[in-house]
This record gives structure tokens, sequence and C-alpha cells, in this order.
């Protein structure tokens, strides 16, 4: 697989950072990228899937979507052959039907996640926040995803930026490892390195990073 010059950039900088805070993680096989699949903007999530480079994950929102079981067993698939990782937004059942490897949060439901880390201790369980305060109150998360940290669209849209050096702040007081998620792109991914940041996490700059990535 030939990866774009985004993709490379993308994947080195969510590799470094993970890198910098493996002595911390509670998951040694923690992914360092997640790819945000979502109904706009990634309408086919599985060819973005079949482009990540092997240790990256795909967390699949399906926001109710009609055929959502078949999207993701057609994700399972694809992602159980490129060794990345599963989650599926909220739905631990469709998780389990999926055989995935865990289950994001939305904010709204994160107290659910010290019993599903029990129901499924292999399971990695990640939560979205929003802000430190709810960031400090994540402790029985595997990890979070804060955001907006540059400006987004999606549903963050509305959400002011954090900005990289309040990022920064909250990841140093969080009781997990955290991901920066929130218009990242290949151009301001490095801006991160030195944040604490566990990895990366995007939707359409990941889409169109490793949309060229080439087959060999």
């Amino acid at each position: 697989m030939i990866l774009s010059a985004d993709a490379e950039t993308l994947w080195g900088a969510a590799t470094g950072l993970a890198r910098t805070v493996a002595g911390v993680s509670r998951d040694p096989a923690r992914p360092p990228l997640l790819f945000f699949t979502d109904p706009v903007r990634t309408p086919q999530p599985w060819l973005t899937a079949a482009a990540l480079p092997s240790g990256a994950a795909v967390v699949y929102r399906a926001f109710g979507a009609a055929d959502a079981r078949s999207v993701a067993e057609r994700l399972r698939q694809v992602t159980a052959a490129r060794s990345v990782r599963l989650l599926i937004g909220l739905d631990a059942d469709l998780a389990e039907v999926a055989e995935a490897d865990g289950v994001h949060l939305p904010e709204r439901a994160l107290d659910q996640a010290l019993a599903l880390r029990r129901r499924h201790p292999r399971w990695l369980v990640t939560g979205a926040v929003h802000s430190s305060a709810t960031l400090a109150g994540a402790g029985a998360l595997s990890a979070a995803v804060l955001s907006p940290v540059f400006a987004a669209g999606g549903t963050s849209g509305h959400r002011p930026a954090l900005g990289v050096e309040a990022f920064a702040t909250a990841v140093r007081a969080a009781p997990v490892p955290v991901y920066a998620l929130g218009g990242i792109s290949a151009a301001n991914a490095d801006t991160l390195r030195g944040s604490g940041a566990c990895g990366l996490a995007g939707v359409a700059s990941i889409r169109a990073a490793f949309g060229h990535a080439v087959r060999i």
C-alpha cells in the first residue's frame, strides 16, 4: 500500500504521539489513529478502512441507520483483513454482533463505560468529551477523545476550538489517555507534538488523506 503525502504525515504524527505516551497506556495495543465515520462525510467508510495502516482503528457511528448491521459487518471484514481495530459508536449490542473490538461512547453516555469494560474486559471503550470538567470525570474509559482542538465541522462545528495550549493543559490533568479530534489535518497535525495526546482522530481529513492510497 502506497500512502499519499498527507496520509504519511497524519500517520507519522499519530504514531509519534502514541510512542511518547506509551508508558502510561492502559492498553498496549491502543490505536494511534482513529477514523470516525459519518453518514454524510464518509458515505462509504469501508473504502477508507481498507487503506488504513495496520494498527489504526475505525469508529463506526451508525446514527440509527437501517443498514447499520450490514455496514458494521462489512467494516469488520475489511478491518480484520488489515489488522485494523473496529469500534462501534454507542451500540454495544451491534458491537457484539459484529465482533468488534470495542465501543465509542458519546458524551451523554459516558456513564456506561465502567459496566461495558467489566462486561467486556478486552474491549477498548473510548468516549467523547468536550471540556476539561467532563474529561476529569472520565476515568472509567480506556481513552477519551477531546474535541474540537481546531475549528471543526460535523457535530463539533458549533463548539469553539480549544487550541493546542488549552488542549495540552486538559490532557496533563486527565485520568486517562486522550486523543485529539477536531479540525486536525496534515497541515496542523505536527503542532500537537508535545501536547500529551496519545494519538489523533478525524473524519473528513482521514478520508481525504487515505482515499488516495494505492494498493500494490
